[in-house]
Order: C-alpha cells, then sequence, then structure tokens
C-alpha cells in the first residue's frame, strides 16, 4: 500500500503552482460537500442520525485515511462529518432544494478546479489516477496544515519528490 507521502507527492506533482493550490481550497470543499449532499438521498432517521450512502462513502474515506495517518485521518474524519451533517440538513429540503443544492455546488467546485488548472498548465491528477479523487480532500487538508507551520516533515518529503511550489506562467492550457 502506498504511503502518505507516497500519495500526496504524487497528487502534488500536479499542484505546484499556488494558484492551483488556492483554488482547491475552496473548489474540493464544495465538491465533497456537493458529493455527500448527492448521496444523502435516499435516507432516513436513526437515533438522531442521518443514514445514507453518503455515510457510508464516508466511512470507506474515513478508514482509507486513517490507515494512511492517524492525525491526517482524524482530521479527515471530523471534516467528513461536517459535510455528513451539512448534508443531512439538505437531505429533508425538498427535492428541488436538495438536488439544485448538490448541482449547484458541484459545478462551481469543478468551475474554480479548471481555473486552478489552467495556471497550472496541467491536467487535474485524476486524469492518470482517479485515486486523485480520493487523495484531492486530503491534499487541501495537509496543505492547511503546512501553512500552520505543522507536519513541517511531510511536507519536506513531498517538496523533495515533487518540487517547490511557485506562481508559474501557464505552461500550456489545461
Amino acid at each position: 500500500m502506498k504511503t502518505l507521502v507516497d500519495h500526496l507527492a504524487q497528487y502534488a506533482a500536479y499542484h505546484r503552482d499556488q494558484r492551483n493550490i488556492l483554488s482547491h481550497f475552496i473548489g474540493i470543499p464544495l465538491i465533497v460537500v456537493a458529493v455527500t449532499v448527492l448521496l444523502s438521498r435516499p435516507g432516513f432517521e436513526l437515533l438522531g442520525l442521518w443514514l445514507s450512502p453518503a455515510l457510508l462513502v464516508a466511512l470507506a474515506a474515513g478508514v482509507f485515511y486513517l490507515r494512511l495517518d492517524l492525525r491526517f485521518g482524524l482530521l479527515m474524519a471530523l471534516l467528513l462529518l461536517l459535510s455528513l451533517w451539512a448534508a443531512a440538513g439538505l437531505a429533508v429540503q425538498s427535492t428541488a432544494v436538495w438536488l439544485s443544492s448538490g448541482i449547484g455546488l458541484f459545478v462551481i467546485g469543478w468551475i474554480i478546479q479548471f481555473v486552478g488548472h489552467y495556471y497550472e498548465g496541467r491536467k487535474p491528477a485524476f486524469v492518470d489516477d482517479v485515486m486523485g479523487l480520493v487523495i484531492g480532500p486530503l491534499f487541501v487538508a495537509a496543505e492547511a496544515a503546512f501553512l500552520l507551520g505543522l507536519r513541517k516533515e511531510v511536507e519536506q518529503a513531498i517538496v523533495e519528490r515533487a518540487g517547490p511550489t511557485c506562481i508559474s506562467e501557464k505552461k500550456a492550457t489545461a
């Protein structure tokens, strides 16, 4: 199994332009919430918990993140819980509200992502490896931790493999 650094370094290689990374701080959370919202139906409440396909996907993702790294895994589990909470609130609304919220967040998130990749001049990582769709949210959490001065050893290992971040001229169109 690949390590945390293996996954993050591979993903980071597609994300060295700071403008692209910034776009991911907005786009990826929107997409995660959107997918959670869209998977929140069908569902039902049991003992105050909303049980839906979104919960199953979040549990699987949470286990994956925890197996990679305990600290990042706990952070991702908390973020997934927040997404589930927001999605449960929308799931009980009318179909129009639920569906338009999910689709709207999804479309806006992807537009922001593709703007970032325009600046990067590279295609999104998931085009070459579908695991990029799972690693993207973890990448955003890791980049936030790095900005806060946390997990410097992980950041250094990623930079050694993927290179430093910069604001570069667009290399090619996305």
